[in-house]
Order: structure tokens, then sequence, then C-alpha cells
């Protein structure tokens, strides 16, 4: 946005430039017509002098006037010339300066678009993240009433004592193991002796 106020300003700035030169070559303009009217001025006047009068005077001045005429139309000329090349070079770069105002509205469109898919993203993130929370809780919860009924069962049977503090999965392991040698020996030997 700061951008784009830049370039807005330096495209005003080009504006008034180009404007002030406009007026200046009208102002250049308006100079020769009146040169031209102070030409036609004296050339009214020479036509109340006698005629020998009139031509040597309209001879001296009309050099003379020549002489200015060509010396101001040479350098208004050279002005206007210069104005122009000026103004076509003021043009280009407000064209210049509406395309990178054009160019970054759009970047600064596409910017808000990302903002607003990683915005999207985050928002997908924390919902999966929720969804996950959720699960780890369930599946914990089901662990440990699962991890109860072992120890449960595994404390029930006879001959083992209760725990005297809370026991650790690898004791538990521990305690249902010995239960199982025990019964498989069990087993052995009921086999041993024929019966079912």
């Amino acid at each position: 946005t700061g951008a784009i106020s830049s370039l807005q300003r330096q495209m005003e700035i080009q504006e008034s430039e180009l404007r002030r030169i406009r007026s200046e070559k009208e102002l250049l303009q308006k100079q020769l017509r009146e040169r031209e009217a102070q030409l036609q001025a004296v050339s009214d006047k020479f036509y109340s002098l006698t005629e020998e009068q009139r031509q040597e005077e309209i001879m001296v001045m009309m050099q003379e006037e020549n002489h200015n005429l060509q010396q101001a139309v040479t350098e208004q000329e050279s002005q206007l010339a210069e104005q122009n090349k000026l103004i076509t070079e003021l043009q280009e770069t407000i064209s210049q300066l509406r395309a990178e105002v054009v160019s970054t509205r759009l970047q600064l469109l596409k910017h808000k678009q990302a903002q607003k898919e990683i915005q999207s993203q985050a928002e997908e993130l924390q919902h999966k993240e929720l969804q996950t929370r959720v699960a780890l809780e369930h599946i914990s919860s089901k662990f440990e009433r699962y991890r109860n009924k072992i120890i449960q069962a595994t404390f029930s049977v006879e001959g083992i004592q209760d725990p005297q503090a809370e026991l650790t999965d690898d004791e538990v392991l521990e305690a249902m193991q010995k239960i199982i040698n025990e019964r498989l020996e069990l087993q052995q030997k009921l086999k041993s002796k024929g019966s079912k």
C-alpha cells in the first residue's frame, strides 16, 4: 500500500510538471502571436508615410524586425522542441508509473490471497490438531482401562500379593509372565499325569 501511495505521488508530481510545461508552451505561442501583431501594427504605420520614406523605413525596419523575429522564432522553436521532448519523457514516465501501480496492486492482491490461503491452512491444521488430541485422549483412556484390567487380573490370582506402590508397565508384564509360566508348568504336570 505504501508503494502504491509513493507511485501515485510520483505520478501526480510528473502530471503537475507536464501541466506546467504545457502552460509555458502556450505562453510561448502567445508571445509569438503578439510578435506577429506588432509586425502587423508596424506594417500599418508605414502606410501613412511618403512612398520614399516608407521604402527606406520599411527596408531598415524589416531587416531589423526580420532579424529579431528570426532569432525569436529560432529560440522559441528550440524551447518548444525541448518542451515537446520533455513532455514525451514525462508521458512515458507517467505510463511507467501507472504500470507500476497496476503491478503493485496485483502483487498486493496476490499477497492477500496467499495470506488467506495460509490462514485457511492454519485453521485446518488447528482443527486436525484438535481431532488428534481428542483421539489421543480416547486412546489413552482405553489404554489406561486395559492396563487396569491387566493389573486387576494379574493380582487377583491366589498367592499374588497386592502391589505396595504404583506399578510400572515392566512390572505388570513381569507379573503376567510369571502367572503364564506357572500355568504352563501346571498344564505340563497335569498332562504328564494324564489329566484333561
